[in-house]
């Protein structure tokens, strides 16, 4: 990455990050906002995605707990790394409805407090848009995953689309202040080849959505 590129992206996380007030607003408003693109095509999506999980897993930024319901049986031990408090109780609260066994810890992607080389699957959905810091983000699931490991992962990207892409750039701190730090316009895909992972994925749309946020890669990614 180029000096350059450094400064712009310091810059780029550090301008207009959303309230507290309003990251405890979006955990109240979070699964009914996402109500419609759940039934438009995402929950069958989680579930095709998930399917794959294996050995032990763990997932970043697991929000309200969206994905507990499609974890297949058999996986061995499942971490659910959650930093927000908002989302955090919500998120407990599902996984008791789901009978499901499972750990929460208060972390971020930057800083998962596991060690090098445990983790079988490493789950990110929606989660690599928001996190103000990617490349270490996705340094520290290059750090924590075994030689064999996987990243599975549904992400919204930035546009092949040109004028959609500019209409991502133009929205994109009123949409990060909205979407509780959301960039809707990284380009995540190339993030990860460049933090040294194999990736295949699959393009997709994300129905039922803004337009800003509809692009999506689905796959996974290999160190």
């Amino acid at each position: 990455m180029t000096e350059i590129a450094s400064v712009e992206s310091t810059t780029e996380r550090q301008a207009n990050p959303p309230s507290v007030v309003w990251l405890r607003i979006m955990a109240l408003v979070y699964d009914p906002f996402l109500w419609m693109g759940e039934i438009a095509g995402m929950r069958r999506r989680r579930h095709t995605l998930l399917a794959g999980a294996r050995g032990r897993v763990v997932e970043i930024g697991a929000g309200t707990g969206l994905n507990i319901a499609h974890y297949p049986d058999g996986i061995a031990d499942l971490v659910l790394n959650e930093p927000e408090p908002g989302m955090r109780r919500r998120l407990a609260r599902r996984l008791v409805r789901h009978a499901g066994v499972a750990r929460i810890a208060d972390a971020p992607a930057e800083r998962l407090p596991l060690e090098d080389a445990s983790v079988d699957t490493v789950v990110s959905t929606l989660v690599l848009c928001t996190v103000d810091d990617p490349e270490r983000s996705l340094r520290e699931i290059a750090r924590v995953l075994r030689p064999d490991g996987q990243l599975l992962f549904i992400e919204h990207v930035r546009a092949s689309s040109r004028f959609l892409a500019a209409c991502q750039d133009l929205l994109l701190q009123p949409w990060r202040r909205f979407g509780g730090g959301c960039r809707c316009n990284r380009p995540t895909a190339e993030l990860m080849r460049d933090c040294g992972f194999t990736v295949a994925a699959a393009s997709a749309a994300w129905r039922g959505m803004p337009p800003i946020v509809r692009p999506l890669i689905v796959g996974r990614a290999t160190r």
